[in-house]
């Protein structure tokens, strides 16, 4: 059965060339297509699909739409995966996406909708609960706290360092171990190592992993939330 997908995009042009992508994508079915938030939740509740891929920023406030569509979701108790697209590579974004009340979420830069693999993958991802946060996120994150001169990311080995851009990204151990050709073994190895170099709670939950790798690379103790992000409401 195909994943349906309400599709939200206020650029005529960029929401063409999405639905133009996913075309050819027998297990995506495109079901709605909304240019603003009000849209958007009124097409999730007549479609109740599988997945929302949308924008960051939409009409009516061109701020944090996206983010506050998956919210409203997560409220609601909504089982809908959400794909958001953004411009901004900034990883409070994520984490607040992250943090908006429902496993299956994925947090893309725009620039991934021209790799339909990489579109799909993420569709796929939060149909089935899953989180994925764009790889081009993590890597100046990474770097930028190795370099720091007290940071606890200096007591990674080279291999755990993958092994964390990883986890950011949402993979699972499985996953884990199949990029870096290893066993699922020597992952969780590097993985318990990691979380009590870096004083993590490790966590079964992949979205809840990925969050707290997210904000001890953003560098934040606190959690932050999308602004604006009161409950709109379904109508």
């Amino acid at each position: 059965m195909a994943i349906s997908v309400v599709l939200a995009e206020d650029s005529l042009i960029v929401r063409e060339g999405i639905v133009g992508l996913l075309a050819t994508e027998p297990e995506v079915e495109i079901v709605a297509e909304c240019a603003d938030l009000g849209s958007l939740l009124e097409a999730v509740e007549q479609h109740q699909p599988d997945v929302v891929v949308t924008d960051i920023r939409m009409p009516p406030t061109h701020t944090d739409e996206g983010i506050r569509a998956a919210a409203t979701f997560g409220k609601r108790g909504l089982s809908t995966g959400v794909v958001v697209l953004s411009n901004y590579a900034d990883p409070s974004y994520a984490v607040a996406l992250l943090d908006a009340g429902a496993p299956g979420r994925s947090y893309m830069l725009k620039e991934c909708i021209h790799d339909r693999s990489q579109l799909v993958a993420a569709i796929r991802a939060v149909a089935i609960g899953g989180s994925m946060v764009d790889a081009k996120i993590i890597e100046p994150l990474i770097a930028a706290r190795t370099r720091h001169e007290h940071s606890p990311l200096a007591d990674l080995t080279p291999r755990e360092r993958e092994v964390l851009a990883n986890i950011a990204q949402g993979m699972s151990n499985a996953a884990i171990a199949e990029s870096l050709f290893l066993t699922k073994r020597a992952v969780e190895k590097h993985i318990n190592s990691i979380f009590m170099k870096l004083s993590l709670f490790e966590d079964e939950s992949t979205s809840r992993r990925v969050k707290a790798t997210l904000m001890f690379l953003a560098g934040t103790g606190r959690e932050p939330a999308a602004d604006g992000a009161a409950d709109p409401g379904l109508r």
